[in-house]
């Protein structure tokens, strides 16, 4: 009974809150029928998307028609057929179909970590400062200000909290306050 559908294939590492978001937001302002990420190279990831139902309906029934049966036809005829938006999300369209994939995933799940850490203590050392960073809470807070108000509230808001962090004794307990 939803207006809409949303297809979310489960090898998709880096997908997130965010994306599924907005797939609908864009299906919302427009007047296609569905709003597909397309990967690096361009191309169509129909388990990446949504749509709306009365259009797979329509051409479930269409397919029904002319095949008999749905068993075994692929996702492309049933998408094929679909006025589209098409967003470019090389990252959140990544999706592991083997062995390979997998380990690329993870070797970029590990470098994003490796790249915040070396970032983190290259600050530190040049702001002279010596202090544990809870980097998941700062992140999250950043996360919230970003999508919850504006993107632009992320830094200022982060700075705001580390401020009167700082003034309240700039421990990690201070921080969470």
């Amino acid at each position: 009974t939803a207006g809409h559908v949303v297809l979310l294939s489960a090898d998709l590492p880096f997908l997130g809150r965010r994306t599924v978001e907005g797939l609908l937001a864009s299906l919302g302002r427009g007047s296609d029928e569905g709003v597909v990420l397309t990967d690096s190279d361009g191309r169509d990831q129909p388990l990446v998307a949504a749509y709306r139902t009365a259009s797979l309906r329509r051409e479930l029934t269409a397919l029904t028609g002319r095949h008999g049966a749905l068993t075994g036809l692929p996702l492309r005829r049933l998408t094929g057929a679909l006025r589209l938006t098409r967003i470019p999300d090389p990252v959140a369209s990544f999706d592991c179909d083997t062995w390979d994939d997998i380990t690329t995933a993870r070797a970029r799940i590990r470098e994003h970590g490796h790249v915040l850490d070396e970032w983190i203590s290259a600050v530190k050392d040049e702001l002279g400062i010596d202090l544990d960073v809870d980097t998941d809470v700062l992140l999250d807070l950043a996360r919230d200000a970003a999508h919850g108000v504006a993107r632009p509230a992320a830094p200022l808001t982060t700075f705001l909290v580390g401020y009167a962090a700082a003034r309240a004794g700039g421990d990690r307990e201070a921080v969470a306050e």
